[in-house]
C-alpha cells in the first residue's frame, strides 16, 4: 500500500513538474518578444555618424556599404553616384529641383521637392497627377498617390536618430528631424559617442541586441505584428517581421540566417546575390537536403527559397496573375491543401502559410493547384516518371510545438517508473 501511495505521489509530482516546466518555457520564451541578452547604449551617448564607426570596424562598414541600408534616403549627388546610368527625375524636374531621393537602390525611387514634399504632380506645368515613382527593374514610371499633397513622414525607417520634433533643414514638407540620412550603424546600435570615447569594446556603451524585434522596428507595417498586411494581391513590403513571427523559425533571430552588415539582393552596390546569407537551409534541414539531392527539382536548379520563400510581397513591381512580386516571404511553411487560400476574405491580410499558387504555379503557370497538390507533399524526393511519394515523417516535437507538453510528461513518467523499480 505504501508503494502505491508513493507511486501516486510521484506521478502527481511528475505531471505538475511537466506543467511547470512548460509554463517556464512560456514565460522565458514568448513569441514576439524574443527575449535575448541585450546591452543598452549609455544614456549620455550622442550620435557620431557611421563614418566614425569605420575607423575601428572597416569590414563591417564595407559590408554595410554594399547593402541597401545606406541608400534609403539620398542627396541627388548620392543617388546619381551609385546608379550608372543615373536614375532619371520626374518629367518637368531637374536634379536642381530635388531636395532628396527616397530610395533609388534595388526597387524604386521617389523624390522630394526643395520644400521637402513628396512629388506627386509632374509635367512641365506640374499639372499631371502621377508618373512620379521610378521602378528600377522595369525602368518605367508609375503612379504613387497621384496629385496628393504628401509630407515626408518616413524618417523612422529611412533615417538614423529620427525625432518627430521640428522639420529637417526647416523644410515645411518634412515631418521630424534626424542625425543621419538612411539606416546607419547607430540606427541599430544606438548613439555611439560613449562607445568611442571608451575605446570601443563589445557592448561597451552601445546597443547589442540580436533579437528579431530589433529588425522588426522597420520590417513591419502598422502596430499589430500578428497580422500580415496585404494589398492588391500582394503582401505589402516591409512585412518580414510579422511573417517571421508566424513561422516555425520564430524562436530564432534574423541574424541566425542574415549578416545584417551585408546585402542579400544584388543591386547597384552589391555584385554578389545572397552575400548577406550566412546560414543556408541545408545547415539545419539536413534530412530534407539529403532527400532533395538528386531529385528532379534539384536537377532543374530549384532552390529551397523558390518554394518556401516565394516572392509574395510587392515593393515596386509584380504580376498577381503570375503569382510573382519582388519581395520574398518569411513564413517558410507551405499549406499543400489545394483549397487553402493565401489571403483572408477581405484581401487585406495574408493567412498563416504559403499556398500552392505561390510555391508552384509561379513556375508551372500552365497547371492548377489540384495538380500541384498531388506532388507537393513528396516533392523533396520526387523523380520525374515516378509516382508522387509520401511526405517525410513529422519531426520530433519541440518546445514551440503543441505536442511538447505531452512529450515532456511521458519523459517524466518514465523517470518515475525507473525510481519505483529501484525501490
Amino acid at each position: 500500500m505504501k508503494n502505491v501511495k508513493k507511486v501516486c505521489f510521484l506521478l502527481v509530482f511528475a505531471m505538475l513538474f511537466s506543467v511547470a516546466a512548460q509554463q517556464a518555457y512560456a514565460k522565458d520564451y514568448v513569441i514576439g518578444e524574443h527575449k535575448v541578452p541585450v546591452t543598452k547604449p549609455d544614456p549620455a551617448s550622442t550620435y557620431v555618424g557611421s563614418e566614425k564607426c569605420k575607423m575601428c570596424h572597416p569590414d563591417k562598414y564595407d559590408g554595410w556599404k554594399t547593402s541597401g541600408h545606406p541608400y534609403k534616403l539620398n542627396t541627388p549627388a548620392q543617388a546619381q553616384a551609385f546608379n550608372s546610368p543615373a536614375i532619371p527625375v520626374p518629367d518637368g524636374y531637374t536634379y536642381n529641383d530635388i531636395y532628396l531621393v527616397i530610395g533609388g537602390w534595388g526597387w524604386k525611387s521617389r523624390y522630394l521637392d526643395n520644400n521637402g514634399y513628396i512629388i506627386t504632380k509632374t509635367g512641365a506645368n506640374k499639372n499631371i497627377n502621377g508618373s512620379n515613382q521610378y521602378n528600377l527593374a522595369t525602368k518605367t514610371w508609375v503612379n504613387y498617390s497621384p496629385g496628393k499633397t504628401l509630407k515626408f513622414d518616413c524618417g523612422n525607417c529611412h533615417t538614423t536618430g529620427y525625432s518627430l520634433t521640428g522639420s529637417q533643414d526647416n523644410k515645411p514638407g518634412i515631418v521630424g528631424t534626424w542625425e543621419e540620412k538612411s539606416i546607419g550603424c547607430e540606427a541599430c546600435h544606438g548613439p555611439g559617442s560613449v562607445h568611442v570615447s571608451k575605446g570601443g569594446g563589445k557592448g561597451v556603451g552601445i546597443l547589442k541586441n540580436d533579437s528579431a524585434a530589433l529588425c522588426g522596428n522597420c520590417h513591419t507595417r502598422g502596430a499589430d505584428n500578428t497580422k500580415i498586411m496585404s494589398k492588391d494581391g500582394f503582401v505589402e513590403h516591409h512585412e518580414q517581421y510579422p511573417e517571421f513571427l508566424n513561422s516555425p523559425h520564430n524562436a530564432l533571430g534574423c541574424v541566425s540566417c542574415h549578416d545584417p552588415h551585408k546585402g542579400v539582393r544584388a543591386g547597384q552596390t552589391n555584385p554578389t546575390p545572397g552575400a548577406g546569407i550566412k546560414t543556408q537551409c541545408s545547415t539545419c534541414h539536413a534530412k530534407q537536403n539529403t532527400d532533395f539531392t538528386g531529385s528532379t527539382m534539384q536537377k532543374a536548379g530549384v532552390k529551397c527559397i523558390d518554394c518556401h520563400m516565394p516572392q509574395v510581397g510587392k515593393s515596386a513591381t509584380g504580376d498577381a496573375a503570375k503569382f510573382k512580386g519582388d519581395v520574398r516571404e518569411h513564413q517558410f511553411k507551405i499549406n499543400t491543401d489545394p483549397a487553402a487560400k493565401f489571403f483572408d476574405d477581405t484581401g487585406k491580410f495574408a493567412n498563416g502559410y504559403v499556398t500552392l499558387e505561390w510555391s508552384c504555379l509561379n513556375c508551372h503557370n500552365d497547371k492548377d493547384k489540384a495538380w500541384a497538390g498531388q506532388y507537393a507533399k513528396g516533392i523533396h524526393k520526387y523523380v520525374k516518371g515516378q509516382e508522387p511519394v509520401a511526405a517525410t515523417a513529422t519531426p520530433a516535437p519541440t518546445k514551440e510545438s503543441p505536442a511538447f507538453e505531452a512529450f515532456f510528461a511521458v519523459g517524466a513518467l518514465l523517470i518515475v517508473m525507473t525510481l519505483v523499480r529501484r525501490r
